[in-house]
């Protein structure tokens, strides 16, 4: 019987943290367990995890998701379930490698044969989005997602809520679909403001119009307006979202697969969410991995809408792209809005070992901005 016998971390540029699991009989996989600005947090988390996993069964890959999940005593939370989520991602990888088909076979075989994806456009503070469209456009893209507002008080002016509805319009009008993406900076007193403001451009989605922190906070914003509510990238388990399900607070759960316990939880996640009418749309502004584990379960999901893709993120910077670490950059080829079903064995992946190990030589320290209102106060980034 095989067994584990490696687990190797590697902090490769711009952000990302990739885990290579190797059995004694020499089978790989790939995992993403990128927790942004907190990665060298999960490093240490995958510590315990090797103390846990070297010599176990790489084809029990839920034994081995109870086990880290319920044996470590302290559960949930982002570091924790990231690192699980490397893991996980990588089983499912060597598994389906030795099995010689694509993970999503091994998820009940795929619903659909493209699946729609949009890109991120705009800085962190926001200004010509409107040009941004116009290359996505170019590109390929039906849809995108862009920052709704820069940093923001409890109680700001009207005028940052008629700056939102300006670019919204600009980018509206370039004739593509937007989600709106709020990043948790809009706080109770002018959320209702907001809605009402961007509800006569028919936005595709706001996201995190207000944080989860609250899931009574959400609650209240329901049924106020037309928009669709989005959440889910600071949310880790089923148990985290559980009461925004219950609530119907919710339109579409957005959980990360390298935040929330990897291809095996958010399977869950998309179930319960059916279960609700709420739609899927996982979360991924990060690396290639990740992504390609997102594409096999939303192959496999009847509630997958539609898929973030970090092609061109600002967050890469110049020197490097989406596909830098990989060899086999068509897998995500744009076609009118939506890219093929992976047919690769295992996640599809091909990545270049000999590159990441060279970059993870210099690792990054990736962190977020500091933002501060005018008096000086701190402000959600």
């Amino acid at each position: 019987m095989d067994r584990i016998g490696r687990i190797e971390t590697f902090l490769v540029h711009p952000r990302w943290l990739f885990v290579r699991v190797e059995t004694e009989q020499g089978a790989v996989g790939w995992g993403e367990a990128t927790l942004e600005g907190h990665a060298e947090a999960v490093v240490g988390a995958l510590e315990a995890v090797r103390d846990r996993l070297i010599g176990h069964n790489p084809d029990r890959i839920e034994d081995a998701w109870q086990m880290l999940h319920r044996l470590g005593f302290y559960r949930g939370g982002p570091v924790l379930l990231s690192a699980i989520a490397g893991i996980d991602q990588a089983l499912w990888d060597i598994k389906a490698r030795k099995l010689g088909v694509p993970v999503y076979q091994l998820l009940g075989g795929r619903v659909r044969d493209r699946i729609p994806v949009y890109a991120w456009i705009g800085g962190d503070r926001p200004a010509d989005v409107a040009a941004a469209a116009r290359a996505r456009i170019d590109q390929g893209f039906t849809a995108v997602k862009m920052n709704g507002t820069e940093d923001v008080g409890w109680l700001d002016s009207p005028a940052k809520i008629d700056a939102v509805a300006t670019r919204l319009a600009e980018v509206r009008a370039t004739g593509i679909d937007v989600g709106i993406d709020f990043h948790g900076r809009v706080h109770k007193p002018m959320a209702r403001t907001v809605l009402r403001a961007i509800e006569p451009l028919r936005p595709l989605f706001a996201e995190e119009i207000v944080l989860g922190d609250n899931p009574d906070i959400f609650a209240g914003l329901a049924g106020f307006s037309s928009v669709p509510l989005a959440l889910g990238e600071r949310l880790y388990s089923r148990w985290d979202f559980r009461p925004f399900f219950e609530s119907g607070a919710l339109d579409i759960a957005q959980p990360d697969l390298a935040h929330a316990g990897g291809i095996s939880e958010c399977r869950r996640i998309a179930a319960m969410a059916e279960t609700y009418d709420v739609a899927f749309a996982p979360h991924c502004p990060i690396g290639p991995i990740a992504l390609a584990a997102c594409l096999h379960l939303a192959a496999a999901t009847p509630n997958f809408v539609i898929q973030e893709i970090s092609l061109g993120i600002h967050y890469n910077g110049a020197a490097q792209e989406l596909a830098t670490l990989m060899r086999n950059p068509d897998l995500f080829r744009i076609d009118g809005g939506s890219v093929a079903v992976p047919e690769g064995v295992g996640l599809g992946v091909d990545i270049d070992e000999k590159a990441v190990r060279a970059m993870a030589v210099d690792p990054h320290r990736w962190r977020n901005p500091v933002w501060r209102g005018r008096d000086g106060e701190l402000r959600e980034w």
